[in-house]
């Protein structure tokens, strides 16, 4: 469910930790921990916050999205997962931010993804990144390729077929 100011409010009471804050407090726990289990669930958590809009701001100003870009470049499936689902969530409006951070070769790179939530969301990063501006970028042959193989793949997987077909459809046809 999307939130506001009041319903925040509402939520948190007069002492109560304010929505920026504790995000700040994830990212800080999530640079100074070590532990990969830790970090994945809160990768996993700050993922769930990306993808209502009243977070935005604050995960813009928290670098969030660049820390989900990083994790796409860890050797960990989760916090690959995770970063590209914190991505995919968040995508329509900062378009501009993970293009400018290079984020579209890492957003590709999920698309060979083992993880099918990897791949999901991946798809659909792509779907919504796409656009004017960088369609020579994500429009390569050798992408374009892999996206028809998903599209063509409905009776494996369905979720996959279903995303690449609507991409192809919106930014090949």
């Amino acid at each position: 469910m999307f939130t506001n100011d009041q319903r925040q409010q509402e939520r948190t009471g007069q002492y109560g930790t304010s929505r920026q804050q504790y995000l700040q407090e994830l990212v800080n726990q999530f640079q100074n921990t070590s532990d990969e289990e830790t970090k994945e669930k809160i990768a996993a958590n700050l993922a769930n916050f990306a993808y209502d809009p009243y977070n935005y701001s604050f995960l813009r100003q928290l670098n969030v999205l660049e820390l989900f870009l990083d994790c796409i470049t860890e050797p960990n499936e989760k916090l690959m997962e995770f970063g590209i689902g914190g991505i995919c969530n968040s995508c329509v409006a900062n378009a501009a931010i993970i293009t400018q951070c290079g984020g579209i070769p890492l957003v590709i790179k999920c698309l060979s993804s083992p993880v099918r939530n990897t791949v999901n969301y991946a798809l659909g990063a792509l779907y919504y990144l796409c656009n004017k501006s960088n369609r020579e970028e994500i429009l390569k042959p050798e992408v374009i390729d892999v996206i028809e193989r998903y599209a063509a793949a409905q009776t494996v997987n369905a979720s996959f077929s279903n995303l690449a077909k609507a991409f192809l459809d919106k930014h090949v046809s």
